[in-house]
């Protein structure tokens, strides 16, 4: 009886559910509906329609013998209507149903067989909760960013989930995912910035194919539902160790309908300064968009359209002249978007989505960069998606393509040559620090292609309902980049003049102020480029003190740096890399991804259990094949009960493996066949030595190198407490491995420096039988481990009687001894950064222990909302260090001592993770007033961030020896003053 109803119940279903795929995510969700009498028994056979203005979608179902009715394939909306009628009893409507992207969440209503012509109620959802997934999301919906003071883009946005960490560029950790780089940013340092996040605009995948970070901006304005999610993630998505970010659009409707807004803010509407570092800056922005959306054919045919202008004009103080005007920044972006949406048919959908974002900054208004060593800015593209599906009575099928463009291109304010100097004592300035320009003018281009199908199969029997999901995908990333040295097309890192004379091994083992480039491991790297220079003999005479016809490590320690002469400030030339050839490049990578899922419930309980598979090639920039990742298999399990089988509480665990696919900026290291080639070179006496060349045969995958994962254990536990009302509790654990890292094989193999010690590595680990001639090999970093274990409690009131709120607290440990994500870096050719060195392991750089945040909002009969949005940290972790080629990485002893064979000045005891800034909490508040005249509605905003004036700190000088400006542990950016943002808009 009941499987014969389901297929029925099924075929009465005529709308199109879209599936998930890697860079195409579904944006429907789905119903559980409930129907009971008066009694408390279930009704059978009653007809349920839903329908909402916001979507062509529209829904019917009869529900079964146990009242159930169950629809999918909805476009997300918050203004649903439900229809029920049945044999015997009264009609029932329900409006503002809720709908959300992914889910099927669970309602239920009470029919009446009394004697009333009709029933309205408003939307009930019992504690809309999904009692068939252990996927852990955040719904943003317009009700709650509409009343609450948050920055007008979906980044910001992101700081509602529960354990998102904060990010002032809009990149932000979550759980396991790194939230650290040892190549600082120059205004918000090391912390607050994640490349494993995904980033979807209906289902069109803007992130970064190169840095791993959002690629893409549009209008706020546009968006109807955003989903955040951070944990349990089914097959069918991509991600994992980060946040998954999913904006579905606005449509049409049969009513035209539109708005126009305007917002904007300036330097009078912030209050002081109260830290005397920080030099109060003038500035002034406003914020314009227009939206209009209607029918072209009622019923069939919508569009919905947007363009939205925002313009800041910001005066730079700079720090060290009194807060005297450094210069004038001025930055315009110009967001468009269309999407037309076509109900050809009951079964047949075809949606058009457009959508760029150009965007030009002409200057940095970072106070702590000086003016020679700012940079005009371009960024955005243009941005498309075709899709369209069509649904028999059990089998949907989603195919589609999309292609997303971005450009990220930096011009040097200052074409002088480079040159980094570093001091030891003598309190330099940033000017004294940082020389010349730039150093080099960047064109780039980081653009995806995506042609993709998905299917869905309900099959409903005797023992339970399946949902069977398929969906196959073909991806190509292209990285384009065309980098140009200024000046004398040489970037310089010197010593300074007072410093003249000094050793090799002092360079190394001395605590300086400003940049440095050379490490222990370049001393075997000199000796190297001595033996095959033409100028071997020029090299011998000036090193080989003992005459024995070789520089020794000690002899090679021993050489001095003195010589001036060239160099573009008159310093003492010690480091220059030499652009001896230049050439634009484009790196590609090409994939195919499927999944298969299956998700069956049976009663109370629901399992999914799923597998993702993965495969991708890498491509030079002469088109040649380097290197092929074979498919990998992600298997992903789940299993929730529904514990009173009321919709009201569930308990659930899953298991799962996430891969995080290399990414093009690897592509380029290892496949730069024709592009630039750089000369390394030391300073020798006289001359410059070239002792490393970056460009072809600078890098290559080694044969074993494996695709980095994260696996995850979670279980959790959800209960309803009143309607619209619910509190849940998880905890997660993860373990990060298979790391990527680069390696010098001359160091690390069985004929290399580390030969006979704990750091050395057989060629076999690698995958090779003899040495490959290149710097260095990509490949799995041996040893590497990071660790996750959080908990989190989370408690969400939807909208109803004039209020809703969203509250969660998160504590987490997280582990490791290495930050490394698809990038090269050090821990694979400097031996006391290796993971298996002593003190590498420790707390994370950049992790935050705990977390509380709340939102809120409350809507008086007036048209008066007040809205409150309160985040508070423990503060970020950081480490003691030093800043080595453009990073800052930890501080070592000063007396070398013997480990697992090898001597050397190791990491300081101590130094990994071991500070925390001050903890902080920051209030901000809304007040909206709405008001209709006629067919319109006005509203007028007033948004107070950092309601309190707390100016508490966010970031502390991590550099043991300062950088020139602040000392170690001194305060260098503060939570900016309270300011005030006012905004009107007219809708109709």
């Amino acid at each position: 009886m009941r499987a014969k109803f389901n297929r029925r119940m099924t075929a009465l279903a005529v709308a199109a559910a879209l599936s998930f795929s890697t860079s195409v995510l579904a944006d429907t969700g789905g119903l559980r509906i409930t129907i009971v009498d008066n009694n408390g028994n279930p009704v059978a056979g009653a007809t349920v329609k839903v329908r909402t203005p916001d979507s062509l979608t529209e829904k019917e179902a009869v529900s079964d013998a146990e009242g159930n009715v169950r629809l999918v394939g909805l476009d997300a909306s918050t203004k649903y209507q439900v229809n029920i009628t049945g044999q015997g009893y009264q009609p029932l409507v329900a409006n503002n149903v809720r709908v959300v992207t992914g889910k099927s969440l669970s309602l239920s209503y009470q029919v009446s067989s009394e004697n009333f012509e009709k029933i309205e109620v408003t939307g009930k959802q019992v504690a809309a909760m999904d009692t068939t997934s252990a996927v852990v999301a955040t719904d943003i919906t317009l009700d709650l960013t509409e009343s609450l003071p948050t920055a007008r883009n979906y980044q910001s946005y992101l700081q509602l989930a529960p354990g998102v960490k904060p990010s002032n560029g809009g990149n932000p950790s979550s759980k396991s995912g790194v939230n650290y780089s040892d190549i600082p940013d120059s205004r918000y340092g090391s912390a607050g910035s994640s490349s494993d996040n995904v980033y979807y605009i209906d289902g069109v995948n803007v992130t970064d194919n190169s840095a791993g970070t959002f690629g893409a901006n549009f209008n706020s304005e546009i968006i109807q539902e955003q989903q955040i999610i951070t944990g349990g993630i089914p097959a069918k998505y991509s991600g994992g160790a980060g946040l998954v970010s999913r904006v579905v659009t606005k449509s049409g409707s049969n009513e035209f309908h539109g708005s126009i807004n305007y917002y904007m803010q300036n330097d009078s509407l912030v209050s002081d300064y109260k830290n005397d570092s920080t030099r109060e800056k003038s500035f002034s922005n406003f914020d314009t968009a227009v939206t209009l959306g209607g029918p072209i054919i009622k019923d069939k045919l919508w569009f919905f359209a947007s363009y939205q202008l925002k313009k800041e004009d910001t005066d730079v103080p700079d720090p060290d002249n009194n807060g005297a005007v450094a210069r004038s920044v001025e930055r315009e972006e110009k967001l468009g978007f269309a999407k037309i949406t076509w109900q050809a048919t009951d079964d047949d959908r075809l949606t058009f989505t457009y959508f760029n974002d150009p965007t030009e900054i002409s200057g940095t208004d970072i106070a702590s960069t000086p003016n020679n060593r700012d940079r005009v800015r371009k960024q955005g593209g243009d941005n498309y998606k075709v899709d369209y599906t069509h649904s028999w009575d059990d089998l949907i099928l989603s195919a589609g393509f999309m292609s997303h463009e971005g450009e990220l291109s930096d011009i040097a304010v200052d074409q002088t040559t480079r040159n980094d100097v570093a001091y030891i004592g003598g309190n330099p300035t940033k000017a004294d620090l940082s020389r010349g320009g730039l150093g080099s003018n960047t064109t780039r281009f980081r653009n995806k292609d995506n042609a993709y199908i998905n299917l869905e199969y309900y099959l409903y029997t005797d023992f339970g309902e399946h949902k069977f999901e398929f969906g196959y995908e073909r991806e190509k990333n292209e990285n384009y980049s065309n980098q140009i040295y200024t000046g004398e097309g040489a970037q310089y890192t010197s010593i300074a003049a007072a410093q003249a004379g000094i050793t090799l091994d002092e360079y190394i083992a001395a605590s300086w102020t400003g940049e440095k480039e050379f490490s222990s491991g370049d001393r075997a790297r000199f000796i190297n480029a001595i033996n095959k220079s033409a100028d071997k003999d020029y090299f011998l005479g000036l090193l080989d003190t003992d005459n024995d016809g070789a520089v020794s490590q000690a002899e090679i320690g021993a050489m001095t740096f003195g010589t001036t002469s060239g160099n573009p400030d008159s310093q003492v030339n010690a480091y220059r890399a030499l652009l001896s050839f230049q050439a634009p490049s484009e790196f590609v990578t090409k994939g195919q991804v499927f999944y298969l899922q299956d998700t069956w419930t049976l009663d109370n309980l629901t399992v999914a259990g799923g597998i993702r598979a993965e495969k991708w090639n890498h491509y030079a920039n002469d088109g040649s094949k380097i290197f092929t990742f074979d498919w990998e298999y992600a298997p992903r399990l789940s299993v929730v009960y529904d514990i009173n089988g009321d919709g009201e509480s569930k308990v659930w665990a899953f298991s799962g493996r996430y891969y995080d696919p290399i990414r093009t900026n690897m592509t380029s290291f290892a496949g730069n066949v024709k592009g630039n080639v750089l000369d390394e070179q030391v300073f020798i006496g006289d001359k410059w030595l070239t002792y490393r060349t970056r460009g072809p045969a600078d890098a290559m995958f080694a044969p074993s190198t494996k695709t980095p994962y994260t696996d995850e254990f979670m279980i959790g536990y959800q209960q309803s407490i009143l309607d619209d009302m619910s509190v849940s509790f998880t905890y997660t654990d993860r373990k990060t491995k298979d790391i990527l890292e680069d390696y010098d094989l001359g160091l690390y193999s069985e004929t290399g420096e580390y030969a006979g010690t704990f750091l050395e590595l057989p060629l076999s680990y690698f995958g090779f039988s003899e040495v490959p001639r290149t710097n260095y090999v990509i490949a799995t970093l041996e040893g590497g481990i990071r660790k996750y274990k959080g908990y989190e409690v989370a408690f969400r009131k939807h909208k109803t009687d004039n209020w809703q709120m969203l509250a969660s607290y998160t504590h987490n440990d997280a582990e490791g001894n290495t930050n490394s994500d698809s990038n090269a870096d050090y821990q694979g050719d400097w031996s006391v950064l290796d993971p298996r060195a002593p003190n590498q392991y420790g707390k994370q750089p950049g992790n935050i222990d705990d977390q509380f945040k709340v939102a809120a909002s409350y809507f008086f009969d007036n048209g008066i909302e007040v809205g409150a949005v309160y985040n508070w940290n423990s503060g970020v972790r950081y480490s003691e260090t030093m800043a080595i080629g453009g990073r800052h990485l930890p501080v070592l002893v000063d007396v070398p001592y013997e480990f697992g064979g090898w001597t050397d000045t190791w990491i300081k005891e101590g130094a990994v993770g071991s500070h925390t800034t001050p903890s902080f909490g920051t209030l901000d508040l809304r007040v909206k007033y709405s008001m209709d005249i006629d067919i319109y509605k006005a509203e007028f905003f007033l948004d107070i961030f950092n309601a309190l004036d707390d100016q508490a700190v966010t970031r502390e000088q991590d550099l043991l020896s300062g950088d020139g400006t602040y000392q170690f542990g001194e305060a260098m950016n503060w939570v900016e003053p309270r300011r005030f943002y006012l905004g009107m808009k007219l809708s109709f």
